[in-house]
């Protein structure tokens, strides 16, 4: 059987806490992410599932993104708004085999879970919690033989896909600049799949090698990158997981208002921090900027690469080039990632008419 190092756990309280943050090398862990293959047990995401022959048509009703008649094996992200466009919930949504998967945070389970079944009323829908964990498999060796014989594949699936898995389960693939899988199989059975992928060369890693790879591609983080006053606009989530041409749905107005009309008030952005201090800002610090708050921070965490990164929501139409310091008691200079500023906002084709109307009235 194959040997896995001593785990150590990631940080309580924390949003990963009961998970591994690390099994002793977390920057090895990274490179072997970057240039290899390695499994995350991310088993502590919440599973949802959805039957009944209404589901796609009720989820689409309720839901920003557009799945009303999603085909087999399509995987999605998708997001439930309030009245006023705010982010709520987000999920990756899976349909396979008749059935829908949802799978999220683990704290946003139970409100989840809640919410759905209240929006039932008459639809043919059933919701259940589901006794499945997630495993996420990161790295350019993943499309090896070795791999896809353990999991009893011919080839991985296409990007924004999924397909069953012998024994139970599902494998999909995410898009990623290396290869990303995830496998979402029964809880009991978790213990055998990672086995079997050491067994096949993949290497063990913590949830530390995961989030530094979301981070470094600027993938936001519900509740940790996001906050009670996050739209989608603001951190990316408009294509990926809202759908402009769809029907209404609860926070609809708003998008389309800001889509049409206005600009975020804020944008999710890399942060570079000071590799010199011993000090990390947590989530949630303010950014501030000539001692004028101009945002918050959210996930911070060291890179094998990139040193010490952080996403941050910050004022939208921030120069680039601003210095900035974050942290609690402990000031941290900041800078920004000029990659990973937004492209110059265009005007929308509502703001487009409005500016007409008014050179017109003049």
């Amino acid at each position: 059987m194959p040997v896995v190092p001593p785990a150590v756990p990631a940080p309580d309280p924390g949003p990963d806490a009961g998970a591994v943050w690390h099994y002793g090398d977390p920057l090895g862990e990274q490179r072997a992410a970057a240039h290899d293959a390695v499994w995350v047990d991310r088993s502590h995401r919440a599973v949802l599932t959805l039957t009944g022959k209404d589901r796609q048509s009720w989820l689409h009703n309720i839901s920003s993104q557009h799945v009303s008649a999603l085909p087999d094996g399509a995987v999605t992200e998708n997001l439930s708004l309030d009245l006023q466009g705010r982010v709520e919930d987000h999920w990756i949504q899976t349909e396979l085999d008749g059935v829908t998967y949802l799978d999220t945070e683990p704290w946003r389970a139970e409100p989840l879970l809640t919410y759905l079944r209240k929006m039932v009323f008459w639809a043919e829908v059933t919701v259940e919690p589901a006794d499945l964990a997630v495993l996420s498999l990161l790295g350019p060796a993943l499309d090896g033989t070795p791999v896809l014989t353990a999991l009893g594949l011919d080839s991985l699936p296409a990007e924004l896909s999924a397909v069953a898995l012998p024994g139970g389960g599902f494998v999909r693939r995410m898009p990623s600049e290396t290869t990303e899988l995830a496998l979402v199989v029964p809880r009991e059975h978790v213990g055998d799949w990672t086995n079997r992928l050491t067994a096949a060369g993949v290497q063990p890693a913590g949830v530390w090698t995961y989030e530094a790879q979301r981070v470094a591609a600027q993938r936001p983080r519900l509740g940790v990158d996001t906050d009670e006053r996050t739209i989608p606009h603001e951190v990316g989530w408009i294509g990926t997981a809202v759908h402009l041409d769809k029907g209404c749905y609860r926070g609809q107005e708003t998008v389309a208002r800001v889509h049409n009309l206005g600009k975020p008030p804020r944008m999710l952005v890399l942060l570079h921090l000071d590799g010199g201090s011993e000090q990390r800002p947590a989530t949630g610090d303010p950014v501030t900027a000539g001692g004028r708050t101009v945002g918050r921070i959210g996930t911070v965490v060291d890179h094998v690469d990139e040193g010490p990164i952080a996403l941050a929501l910050l004022k939208r139409g921030l120069p680039v080039d601003t210095e900035l310091v974050t942290g609690g008691e402990a000031a941290v200079p900041a800078a920004i990632d000029p990659d990973s500023m937004p492209p110059e906002d265009s005007a929308g084709a509502g703001r487009l008419a409005v500016e007409r109307l008014r050179r017109g009235a003049g």
